[in-house]
């Protein structure tokens, strides 16, 4: 059948276009999103991945067998267990462990942590080393505490393992490892209510915390003082000396039951806000 104008022929080309469009773009998109991990892809995250360090978000078990993780970082929390009462922990949260080897099987990506299951802290992370005013390990002062022990870990994908780069891996990884390094305190906090982060970033301490938050907020105290009354002992950590702001901090069972701020002169003697009017009688 002919075309009746020039009209009918645009509008048929117009149609010819779009489709041709839609047909490009479905093979252009489909191999994408059936694309397996190439050669050069493994190479490469086995050359990143390789000696990288995470610190431990999830309490990880060690466990002669890789421990199962699907796609979306879930686990199998019986298995885990399981492998936790019968090897004890590899790494608990905030400690840093290292990737120490790579495989790809068939649809399973796997992880070694620490050397696997034989492997673990070596020597070189307990070296002392110690100068004319500073003292302390390998690891350096700042640095996280590195795990006691090793295991695997298996990341499952669907029939084979997806197209995929380093950091790819690393965001998948994330639900259990950190790779931005932060220390175990950061880990600590993050899982704390609200209301205690918000304190423990002011520096500041309120009734409830305990003994690890109060040490976050304030660090060690100047002072501790214990007493006994009616039977129930209680501990002042006391902050700040004479003359200046000085603020007491009591705790009962390990918890803050209660906080006072004041001012001190010196001799330890604490200052009384006078009232205005006895001021001018005075």
């Amino acid at each position: 059948m002919g075309l009746s104008s020039s009209t009918d022929r645009k509008r048929l080309a117009h149609v010819l276009s779009i489709a041709l469009i839609v047909v490009c773009c479905l093979q252009t998109s489909a191999p994408l999103a059936r694309a397996n991990i190439s050669a050069t892809e493994r190479a490469n995250i086995i050359r990143e991945m390789m000696s990288e360090q995470g610190t431990a978000k999830i309490l990880i078990p060690c466990s002669k067998k890789a421990l199962d993780i699907q796609a979306d970082g879930s686990h199998d929390e019986d298995e885990w267990s399981e492998a936790l009462d019968k090897f004890g922990p590899a790494a608990r949260i905030g400690e840093l462990v290292e990737i120490t080897k790579v495989e790809f099987k068939g649809s399973r990506l796997i992880i070694e942590l620490n050397h696997g299951i034989k492997g673990g802290r070596k020597w070189w992370h307990r070296v002392q080393i110690a100068g004319a005013h500073t003292r302390g390990t390998t690891l350096g002062s700042t640095a996280q505490v590195y795990a006691p022990g090793g295991t695997k870990i298996a990341l499952l994908y669907d029939k084979k393992i997806p197209s995929m780069q380093a950091d790819d891996l690393r965001a998948q990884l994330k639900p259990v490892l950190d790779f931005e390094q932060r220390s175990a305190s950061e880990l600590y906090i993050e899982k704390l209510p609200e209301e205690f982060q918000i304190a423990i970033k002011e520096k500041t301490v309120i009734e409830g915390m305990d003994r690890e938050m109060v040490l976050l907020a304030k660090n060690r105290p100047d002072r501790k003082v214990r007493d006994v009354k009616d039977g129930v002992e209680t501990e002042d950590w006391i902050y700040g000396v004479p003359p200046g702001e000085v603020t007491f901090v009591t705790l009962q069972d390990g918890m803050v039951i209660r906080v006072k701020e004041t001012y001190a002169n010196i001799g330890g003697q604490v200052k009384r806000n006078q009232d205005p009017n006895e001021e001018k009688n005075n």
